[in-house]
């Protein structure tokens, strides 16, 4: 580019686009015989005028028109050299907010958050936990950068995009000490009448689809206890308090507990990934979402 300066083209473009030195100059900030100077220079460098200046009326010569469009694409990616040094500066040392339901807290994220951690130690992870209702509240006002959630929405919000991340069954946990539930080794909902349930806190996601499942049989279910979050669920049926419905990953994991699956066509899960459209998610969350991918 010989003594062509990155200046120079951020005011040559200003000109062009304003047709006016003076509104140029207060576009990049600059004292207006600066930015005419700077022109000039630019002019001498190219050997060619760029701008047509007649009686006030600023129009690009020929010169000025091929020049046009290679200098913004040379500050766009000058802005886009400099995103991504940002960006990675970002990876260095920065936070990510993040989260996650109860059970994905327990069941997909440890080992997720354990490689993210070795391969970017100095981003400090900050969790909530909590069910996808109030997760996506939390996303829309700003709160997190990425959210865990289980779909379909609680409330449509066109606000967010979500990515799905993987479909999970759900089966049934009991005490080993306790009778079996169903029959066959495996548990159909209709087994579910007359059992004593241990069941989650009002507005958890396992909550209402149990419910619901349990209601489309034509039957209301039993509780033994409610209002628990996951560790007090799993804590009470290993007491043998009652069964629970619970995702698998949750319950392989769990310990302790006899693990039945549900007979076709079961009840599943969907899990995705979710941030607001309006907002570019940080470079960290974007790390994040490429591992959950894999």
């Amino acid at each position: 580019m010989g003594g062509m300066q990155f200046q120079q083209l951020q005011y040559f473009v200003a000109v062009a686009e304003t047709r006016h030195f003076t509104r140029a100059a207060e576009l990049v900030h600059v004292a207006q015989p600066s930015l005419s100077q700077q022109i000039r220079a630019l002019e001498r460098e190219l050997g060619a005028d760029l701008f047509l200046r007649a009686r006030g009326n600023i129009s690009l010569t020929d010169a000025g028109e091929a020049l046009l469009p290679l200098a913004r694409r040379i500050l766009a990616d000058a802005d886009t050299a400099r995103q991504e040094v940002h960006e990675l500066a970002q990876l260095r040392r920065g936070r990510l907010r993040l989260g996650a339901t109860p059970s994905l807290c327990t069941g997909l994220l440890p080992d997720v958050l354990r490689e993210f951690h070795e391969r970017y130690p100095g981003i400090r992870l900050m969790i909530e936990e909590s069910g996808s209702h109030d997760l996506v509240r939390e996303l829309a006002r700003g709160a997190l950068d990425l959210a865990l959630i289980v779909l379909p929405l609680p409330t449509p919000s066109p606000a967010l995009t979500t990515v799905e991340v993987l479909r999970e069954d759900l089966v049934v946990v009991s005490s080993p000490d306790a009778p079996a539930p169903g029959r066959g080794g495996r548990v159909r909902i209709a087994d579910l009448e007359g059992e004593r349930l241990v069941m989650f806190r009002h507005g958890y996601d396992l909550r209402e689809l149990t419910v619901a499942a349990c209601r489309a049989e034509g039957f209301e279910p039993e509780f033994a206890v409610e209002g628990g979050e996951m560790d007090a669920v799993l804590g009470f049926v290993r007491a043998g308090l009652g069964v629970a419905v619970v995702p698998h990953m949750v319950a392989e994991r769990a310990g302790g507990l006899r693990v039945t699956p549900l007979a076709r066509p079961g009840l599943h899960r969907a899990i995705a990934l979710a941030h607001r459209s309006d907002v570019a998610p940080p470079r960290a969350a974007r790390e994040l979402q490429r591992m959950l991918l894999l």
